[in-house]
């Protein structure tokens, strides 16, 4: 079972709730699909065993066979080439690796070569296998990262992905494919406003959903009576609790020091599991 944690804006505890629940769960894949800015290691510390360079395809021109003809140009949609009278101009930040480029030059011209976009990091703790992308600084797309970290997903297991927040293109190629996914907000304007953005996208893609609030106060009637009447499933509260912050602050995943949550998350993950049981 794949279980995507999204959220429609930074900063509402997303991968404090992936961290937790995996934790919770011990046997079980944790993947960290932020990868342009990976942090559940920070919480996980989990014992880092491998790292691999991630690599796209892109194309490198043979100048020895080339003509200057323009249609590797013309063929390609995001305009990462450009050809000149006797140079070709190549914009890698810009190619999609789509290979229509190599596929339709006239003169065979053209070849795909790796560039490296970032690393793979993968480690295990406490019989939680983890898996994280890194993207490299200065890079403009995280989807072709997010792809290949999703590709470690082990079958016949649960994996947990901790998703990029927002709900462009990045937290689209995270969350897709998933069983169910966890949309974490904060009882705000912002955190309110920015989770039916998000709710509206998981519900495009087919996907089965629930939400966590986090940092919620006891007498939020308001965010109460939102959720009722939009028929929103609340799976978990987490409360506005400095004991919470204090062990955030520091890297500490708080059902370590506060043992009743491991039953909560249990118990979240026995709702998530019946819900997938009965939509499948």
């Amino acid at each position: 079972m794949i279980i995507s944690v999204a959220s429609g804006k930074g900063g509402t505890g997303k991968t404090t709730v992936a961290v937790n629940l995996a934790l919770a769960l011990g046997d079980c894949q944790l993947l960290d699909c932020d990868v342009e800015e990976p942090n559940a290691q920070v919480f996980l510390k989990a014992d880092i065993r491998a790292r691999e360079p991630a690599t796209v395809r892109v194309p490198e021109i043979d100048y020895q066979k080339c003509d200057f003809c323009g249609k590797c140009g013309d063929v390609c949609a995001y305009h990462a080439l450009a050809v000149l009278p006797r140079k070709v101009l190549f914009f890698p930040q810009m190619c999609h690796s789509c290979g229509a480029c190599e596929m339709l030059c006239p003169r065979k011209a053209i070849r795909e070569t790796d560039r490296t976009i970032g690393e793979i990091e993968t480690g295990d703790r406490e019989g939680i296998r983890f898996v994280q992308g890194k993207l490299n600084v200065g890079e403009t797309m995280a989807p072709p990262l997010i792809r290949q970290v999703k590709s470690r997903i082990e079958p016949n297991s649960v994996a947990i992905l901790d998703a990029p927040p927002g709900t462009s293109c990045p937290m689209v190629t995270a969350v897709r494919g998933s069983d169910f996914c966890i949309l974490v907000t904060e009882p705000t304007p912002f955190g309110m406003n920015d989770l039916h953005l998000a709710i509206e996208t998981v519900k495009k893609l087919g996907i089965p959903y629930g939400v966590v609030v986090n940092r919620a106060e006891a007498d939020d009637l308001k965010t109460r009576d939102y959720f009722k009447s939009n028929q929103i499933p609340l799976l978990l509260k987490i409360p506005l609790d400095r004991k919470i912050a204090e062990l955030y602050s520091i890297g500490t995943p708080f059902i370590g020091p506060m043992p009743e949550y491991r039953e909560k998350f249990r118990a979240l993950f026995k709702t998530i599991s019946e819900t997938v049981r009965v939509s499948s």
